[in-house]
């Protein structure tokens, strides 16, 4: 079998209306879905009968099925000539690991297409009231991961930068080290009476916003 192909697709941060047009019309059309775990509600509704449903998301300290092994599967569908989504929260190339699973597939020799989707990094904030940009206080955004991956051995974080940074900071997956991410930025600059949000489950109805 030929022509085999695998979309990265974006869906959104958790709102169903914020999933894009794109994303339904392949969901609708695919022959097998691997989804995350912070797909929005009835994501998968549009799912052809048939249609391969498998999950392959990460909880905290528990992933169904590891990076290399959905690295492989994809690869594996691809090839075997099947039209695949592979369904993120958010967008697939912002802390979406989408990058791994383009170079995989790019490897591998498998075609394959980036679908962008909402990021909770501008629509969490925006839900809550809060634009990450604003004319006259913030010409910067910078998106900034709080969970890196720990076999990295050294932080890849520019603390210093960060303290320094002129703009809003946007800290994804941030709440386990939130009391050492607040005490850095403090530590390299940033002022300690600057306005700060935290926000619970983005987008969704029972947001929280703190």
């Amino acid at each position: 079998m030929t022509g085999g192909i695998v979309y990265l697709v974006g869906a959104g941060p958790g709102d169903p209306g914020l999933m894009t047009r794109r994303s339904l019309e392949l969901i609708a059309a695919a022959d097998a879905i691997l989804y995350d775990r912070l797909v929005p509600p009835g994501a998968l509704d549009g799912a052809r009968p048939g249609a391969e449903l498998r999950y392959v998301g990460k909880a905290p300290g528990a992933a169904a099925m590891d990076q290399e092994e959905v690295n492989a599967l994809l690869v594996e569908l691809g090839r075997a000539g099947r039209r695949v989504v592979r369904l993120k929260g958010g967008d697939p190339f912002v802390f979406g690991r989408g990058g791994e699973e383009a170079e995989a597939l790019a490897a591998a020799g498998v075609p394959y297409e980036v679908v962008p989707g909402v990021t909770a990094g501008v629509a969490a904030p925006a839900y809550a009231g809060i634009p990450v940009t604003h004319r006259d206080r913030a010409s910067a955004v910078a998106f900034v991961t709080g969970h890196e991956d720990p076999d990295k051995g050294e932080s890849a974080i520019d603390w210093a930068a960060l303290g320094a940074f002129p703009g809003t900071l946007v800290m994804y997956m941030g709440i386990r080290r939130l009391a050492e991410v607040a005490q850095r930025l403090i530590d390299t600059g940033r002022d300690a009476a600057e306005p700060a949000a935290v926000i619970e489950r983005g987008t969704l109805p029972d947001q929280r916003a703190v």
